[in-house]
């Protein structure tokens, strides 16, 4: 059973915040059980503590009723890794950079698209809201996976 879950992106500003507040708001419908709510959590490998979520994917959070809590983006160490239960990271690159960070790791840090053959999720930050819109698609689609298999 996992408590505590930690998902990790590039900055922590959009791909893996969304993650966070996505798992946060469908857990309680995926759940089938009556143990304690899992704990979300996320930060970034390069992020520049204290910075808040690009406001596009916060907009299209709240477009599908998504609360989008405050959120400052976190930088990534060691002792986020190590409490964390499973890491999820949203690039198959990224798993190397935690496992990097704290090699005690190895094995509880997978994809975020480890069961749609390892796919990535696209950085949209500074790109079109179309590219903000896929990503945010994918994004959901990988949890509703992952609460399947942890809830």
């Amino acid at each position: 059973m996992f408590a505590n879950v930690l998902i990790v992106c590039h900055a922590n500003v959009c791909r893996s915040p969304a993650a966070e507040m996505l798992f946060k708001s469908r857990q309680r419908a995926a759940s089938r059980s009556q143990a304690a709510p899992i704990a979300f959590h996320s930060a970034g490998i390069r992020a520049v503590n204290g910075h808040g979520m690009d406001p596009v994917m916060r907009r299209l959070l709240a477009e599908q009723g998504v609360a989008s809590d405050i959120h400052y983006s976190r930088r990534l160490n060691r002792q986020l890794v190590r409490d964390a239960d499973l890491v999820l990271v949203t690039e198959r690159a990224q798993v190397d950079d935690v496992e990097a960070l704290d090699p005690a790791s190895r094995g509880k840090v997978y994809p975020l698209g480890k069961w749609e053959a390892d796919s990535d999720v696209a950085d949209p930050h500074g790109g079109a809201e179309t590219d903000y819109r896929e990503s945010l698609v994918l994004i959901e689609h990988l949890v509703m996976g992952w609460l399947k298999k942890i809830c």
